[in-house]
């Protein structure tokens, strides 16, 4: 796993958990902004990045979460404040399903939580086609490696320097991102509903979202509080790339969650 770190290394941790199709350079902006307070803790996710690709070939977001606890244990950090920004922030919900003790609060970015009504689904669930496609056998890889609607959906948010830098890593293992999506569509979706019935989550959740995402509505950000009682949503002028767009406003939220645990 690479991993990159900044901030003092006595100061109290925030692990941060990037989606797809980035890396730990989204969150470029948000480190000089918190590294004065925090100890920035930002992996790869695996098969991502400059991590290695999983010998199993699993990817689904229940083992980034496992990898994110056992980043942890390896780096002695016995609690940490947690940011997660698309399946990064969807691994959290499931981190702090399993393992509540190892985090003060949970800051997620431009994702919806795992509890939804079947009939919410069927109002929304037409925003996810790009993700069948992605899943698609060769379709997929020739997406990723054509990327030009990749580039597309990037560079209304985000210079082309940096697109090149998200793009790159991902053309040299196109199967990780096709992975990524086809074991969400036919191992975890489905599954879903009973993984998460009757579970909760007790400990602060901040969702930010940007009201400009097409992939996700903000519909589906309902009923949050009857699994996390203590959670509160924001909805903010941005898209589904609110880390890169708003990266102050991101680390705003994150001091006032954080610096009061």
């Amino acid at each position: 796993m690479h991993v990159a770190e900044a901030g003092d290394p006595a100061a109290p941790p925030l692990l941060l958990l990037h989606g797809w199709p980035q890396h730990w350079w989204l969150w470029r902006a948000v480190i000089p902004r918190l590294s004065d307070r925090f100890r920035l803790i930002c992996p790869d996710n695996r098969g991502f990045g400059w991590s290695a690709r999983p010998p199993d070939g699993d990817f689904r977001k229940r083992r980034i979460a496992d990898d994110a606890l056992a980043l942890l244990d390896l780096l002695g950090v016995e609690r940490a404040g947690l940011v997660g920004h698309d399946w990064g922030g969807w691994a959290g919900w499931f981190a702090c399903l399993e393992a509540p003790q190892r985090f003060d609060a949970f800051l997620a970015l431009n994702i919806v939580h795992p509890w939804q009504p079947r009939r919410r689904l069927l109002a929304t669930g037409w925003r996810l086609y790009y993700q069948w496609m992605l899943a698609a056998p060769g379709l997929g890889e020739h997406l990723i490696r054509d990327s030009t609607r990749l580039r597309a959906a990037l560079r209304h948010s985000i210079d082309d320097a940096t697109v090149d830098t998200f793009l790159e890593p991902l053309r040299e293992d196109p199967d990780a991102s096709v992975q990524l999506y086809r074991q969400f569509q036919l191992r975890e979706a489905p599954a879903l509903a009973r993984e998460v019935a009757g579970r909760r989550i007790e400990l602060p959740v901040r969702i930010l979202f940007g009201r400009r995402d097409t992939a996700q509505d903000p519909r589906q950000l309902r009923g949050l509080r009857a699994h996390a009682p203590d959670s509160a949503i924001e909805l903010v002028d941005a898209s589904h790339w609110i880390v890169d767009e708003r990266p102050d406003l991101v680390a705003d939220r994150a001091r006032a969650l954080f610096s009061v645990r």
